[in-house]
C-alpha cells in the first residue's frame, strides 16, 4: 500500500503526525485531494477551510483550519495553518451563533462555516 508522511500543524502545536493514503485540503485555488507519488504542489489555505486526512488504516481525522499553507511533495504533506480544530471539538451550536453574529466580519463569518463543514465531513 502506498503511504506519505503528514503532518498537521498549528502555530501553536503539532496538530497531527503519521503515515496517509490520502488528504484533502481546501485551497485558494479549490478543493485538492492528495495521494501518494503527487507531484510537488504549494497551495495556500483558505479562511475557514477543511483539512481532512485518511490514514493507512482506513481512520479519517478531520479538521477545522484557518489560513495557511500546505506543501505537497512525492511522499510528504505538512500542512502549518493559522489554527486549526478537530471537527468532534467543534461546538456547533456556538459555530451557529457565531456565524449569526459575524454581521459584517468576513473572516468571523468565514471560520463559522468552516467549522461546520469540518463537522459536516466527519
Amino acid at each position: 500500500m502506498s503511504e506519505m508522511s503528514v503532518d498537521l500543524v498549528a502555530v501553536e502545536q503539532r496538530f497531527w503526525s503519521g503515515k496517509a493514503k490520502l488528504v484533502v485540503a481546501q485551497t485558494t485555488e479549490g478543493e485538492i485531494g492528495v495521494m501518494p507519488g503527487h507531484e510537488p504542489v504549494l497551495g495556500q489555505l483558505i479562511e475557514g477551510g477543511i483539512v481532512a486526512i485518511t490514514t493507512t488504516n482506513d481512520e479519517r481525522f478531520v479538521a477545522a483550519v484557518d489560513g495557511g499553507f500546505m506543501s505537497v511533495t512525492a511522499n510528504s504533506v505538512t500542512v502549518l495553518a493559522e489554527t486549526a480544530e478537530w471537527a468532534q471539538d467543534v461546538d456547533a451550536d456556538a459555530a451557529r451563533s457565531q456565524l449569526e453574529s459575524a454581521g459584517d466580519d468576513a473572516e468571523a463569518a468565514a471560520r463559522a462555516r468552516g467549522r461546520l463543514r469540518a463537522i459536516d465531513r466527519m
